[in-house]
């Protein structure tokens, strides 16, 4: 999943403050080698080179939310399981097989015994055992995916093909844990999971399809082809994600061929630049997340205590009903995305059929500016004699709203809510930040513009909305979102969680977003499509997911970067179309982030976020 970033997931689609621009190697495209040499001549090396959106939050799997950073280590380690770039559905990856127990409580996994870390020495269960042990055991290493361990009772390693992993309850996601494993000779070295953030020493060791060989906070991060990977070797021989705070410059970086491939959103105008160019591709398809508008509704920490200055009318739920009604989603698709996008209702995108929920006719918080004034003065919040809503001090009210500065979407939807918002007698201040994430942490803030990227499975996206996300005190950093904490949502998550019949789990899930959406907390406006685009005379062929009509950047799994062609290679068609099928060969990386501009993307913020 991951964010929008602030966070997530965990990801707040943060686009942190640009550095210098930095120039690598001869083989790789900068400003003043504007013609990548890796497409100009078959000696050199094959560079894919991708701008991205945001920086790296952490290197480490146990620390990491945001999308970028997860994105990376699934290139750089093996999960238990996969999910098929044509229809998502779980596929094998470090387990090559698993099976229930009678009870649902036992589960064991046979672990492949062709997979070995970069550094020479066998993967084995032991590996992944003790990745899940010390999630359970230490709370620095439970900081981004501590959701997914809370169940379990036990995890041990047989032998060096088993695993078995004993729960306390059913648990539906048992064949969708989306945990890195990690090589345990090396990991159990560390002394602070919480502080460790595994950017120090390189080659970093791993099992994925690439190795991560050297990275600079806030510039680049670089991989090569892990050629010992089970499935097969990478094709690129280096792959160059470069940060562009400017996406006009990432487009014209791409149009000079300085890049190969940018991620998106596009905005529309750069979309239709775009699709004139010769020899660019623009992919427009259905997206994985969800763009929303969060409310503050009071900071508290699991040990009870409250921080941050969120405004106390926000935690009243008219208010923020009357909020959501004084929002044309409408208007939002058509004039800020242009279509691009489909309105926004439940939590889970359109993508994902089997959750996606919309509310009843009855239940729909529809636009309805006098509806939304007539709760207001429910709710107390009366306007004076300038016409302005009074807060509980007599103070008019004026909500902070939380921006990404580097996201054209939120200033323009921005200036949509100070109009609409202000007919209310409400005043909207937009906070435009290169980093959201200190004052979203600290809850200094009134609303904030959030998205996350969702899984094939709804757990993750879910759990970030419960109490138990919430941070142990006011000095610690939780998994939680916005601060949520709701008894019958939570209620709901457990139940989901343990049902293992897909039917009746969906209807659960359901059930919980209604349940999301009747609080108020969580405005979900739009659905944007990934609309990104790459050069076809760099890549001849690259992977979308899912196969029909899908992303390539931020997906679940490795499948895009790990399947991509070079322009030149043999064997594939040269029309630059997406290939049809997973191609076995792919891209070394080099992520760099130059000060010159940015993409934004998101966590499992988004992405998740977006965390993935």
């Amino acid at each position: 999943m991951n964010r929008f970033e602030k966070h997530s997931s965990g990801l707040r689609l943060i686009a942190a403050a640009g550095a210098a621009a930095l120039t690598l190697t001869a083989g790789l495209a900068t400003p003043l080698n504007p013609a990548p040499q890796q497409a100009q001549a078959k000696e050199s090396k094959k560079v894919l080179t991708v701008a991205v959106a945001q920086s790296v939050d952490s290197l480490s799997p146990f620390l990491a939310s945001r999308l970028i950073s997860t994105s990376i280590h699934r290139l750089m380690y093996e999960y238990l399981t996969n999910y098929d770039p044509k229809d998502n559905h779980v596929v094998p990856g470090f387990a090559t097989k698993w099976e229930p127990s009678a009870d649902k409580l036992t589960w064991t996994y046979t672990i492949r015994s062709n997979s070995k870390w970069s550094d020479g020495q066998k993967a084995t269960a032991e590996d992944a055992a003790w990745t899940f042990n010390k999630m359970m055991t230490d709370e620095g290493a439970a900081t981004a995916n501590g959701s997914f361990v809370g169940n379990f009772k036990k995890v041990t390693a047989p032998s060096a093909t088993q695993l078995v992993i004993e729960l306390k309850k059913p648990q539906a996601t048992m064949t969708a844990l989306d945990v890195p494993i990690v090589p345990k000779h090396v990991w159990e070295k560390v002394k602070d999971f919480s502080k460790f953030n595994n950017d120090k020493s390189f080659p970093i060791v791993g099992n994925g399809p690439f190795v991560l060989t050297d990275y600079k906070a806030d510039s680049y991060v670089r991989l090569k082809p892990n050629k010992t990977f089970w499935r097969g070797t990478p094709k690129f021989d280096e792959l160059v994600f470069k940060y562009y705070k400017d996406g006009d410059a990432a487009v014209a970086a791409l149009q000079k061929g300085e890049v190969s491939f940018v991620s998106g959103p596009l905005t529309p105008a750069q979309a239709t630049a775009l699709k004139s160019q010769q020899d660019i591709k623009v992919n427009d398809a259905p997206g994985r997340r969800f763009y929303a508008i969060a409310t503050n509704p009071g900071a508290q920490a699991k040990d009870g205590k409250k921080f941050g200055d969120g405004h106390e009318s926000l935690r009243n739920e008219n208010v923020r009903h009357a909020l959501f009604m004084a929002v044309d989603r409408k208007t939002i698709v058509d004039r800020v995305f242009q279509g691009h996008a489909v309105e926004g209702a439940g939590y889970i995108p359109p993508r994902f059929s089997s959750y996606f929920w919309k509310p009843s006719t009855s239940q729909e918080l529809a636009y309805d500016p006098a509806k939304a004034a007539q709760l207001l003065d429910q709710a107390g919040y009366k306007k004076n004699g300038d016409g302005k809503r009074v807060g509980k001090n007599g103070k008019p009210i004026n909500y902070r709203i939380l921006c990404h500065a580097t996201d054209p979407n939120d200033k323009a939807v921005g200036q949509y809510l100070k109009e609409w918002w202000g007919k209310l007698g409400i005043g909207v201040t937009l906070n435009c930040l290169d980093n959201v994430t200190d004052p979203w942490l600290a809850g200094k803030y009134d609303l904030a513009f959030d998205g996350w990227s969702a899984n094939p499975d709804p757990d993750f996206l879910l759990s970030i909305q419960t109490c138990d996300a919430l941070p142990a005190t006011p000095k610690d950093t939780g998994a939680t979102d916005n601060f949520i904490c709701d008894k019958k949502f939570d209620d709901l998550y457990h139940q989901q969680l343990a049902e293992y019949d897909a039917t009746k789990r969906a209807e659960l899930v359901k059930q919980a977003e209604s349940r999301l959406y009747d609080t108020g907390y969580m405005n979900v406006m739009a659905y944007p499509n990934a609309v990104e685009a790459y050069r076809t005379d760099q890549i001849k062929s690259i992977t979308t997911m899912p196969e029909a009509a899908g992303n390539i950047y931020g997906q679940d799994g490795y499948w895009s970067w790990w399947s991509a062609v070079p322009a030149g290679s043999s064997g594939e068609s040269s029309d630059g179309s997406s290939s049809t099928g997973v191609i076995i060969g792919i891209v070394a990386g080099v992520v760099v982030l130059a000060g010159a501009g940015v993409f934004l993307a998101m966590r499992r913020r988004s992405t998740a976020g977006d965390r993935e």
